[in-house]
């Protein structure tokens, strides 16, 4: 046994630095029995619905904190099941992105530059307003999402197909049920 070798050092090495270890927009080859084009190809279009979701799960969290009126407590408690159900989306569409040899948008600013969803106004909005807004939010991602989900199944990506229908439209679909629910004219109570 050598006794002159030198200890390890215990001293995390916070400071470190480097490069990317792998650009935005590119794909490692991992052996999936898919090209290289639909690999990029699902990768992209996944990762603008992964903005788009990210996007969408915060304006739930947003009216979740800003609702108010006579469906407070319901709209609230709606609100923050619908943003866990978007933030389990978002997950599994990140994981998506990096199981096709991808880099999953993850930078908030990186989003806001990605999403295709508008940017609501700072202060907090009429119930009606708010509930419009996220329906539009939905649309949008549910429009988006069944195109990616027909092409991806073109290019025999068939992991993202489902992922697309059988997660994304399927949540997105029940979310606009319950919220457009919440716009039918009817009189909380009768006089």
């Amino acid at each position: 046994m050598d006794t002159t070798a030198t200890p390890p050092n215990s001293q995390p090495m916070t400071q470190q630095n480097g490069p990317e270890a792998q650009g935005f927009g590119t794909v490692k080859l991992y052996p999936l029995g898919l090209t290289h084009d639909a690999r990029a190809y699902s990768c992209q279009r996944l990762n603008r619905l992964l903005a788009d979701s990210q996007i969408l799960y915060s304006l739930y969290k947003k009216s979740h904190w800003t609702v108010r009126g006579a469906t407070f407590f319901q709209l609230h408690q709606l609100f923050d099941r619908h943003a866990e159900e978007q933030l389990a989306l978002v997950d599994a569409l990140a994981e998506r992105v990096q199981s096709l040899g991808g880099v999953a948008v993850g930078d908030p600013r990186h989003v806001a530059e990605l999403t295709s969803i508008p940017r609501p106004p700072d202060g907090a909005e009429q119930v009606p307003v708010m509930l419009s807004r996220l329906l539009r939010a939905h649309e949008s991602i549910l429009v988006d999402s069944r195109d990616a989900a027909a092409r991806t199944a073109e290019l025999g990506d068939d992991g993202t197909n489902d992922l697309l229908i059988s997660q994304v439209v399927r949540t997105g679909e029940a979310h606009v049920w319950f919220l457009a629910e919440h716009l039918v004219d009817t009189p909380l109570t009768r006089v």
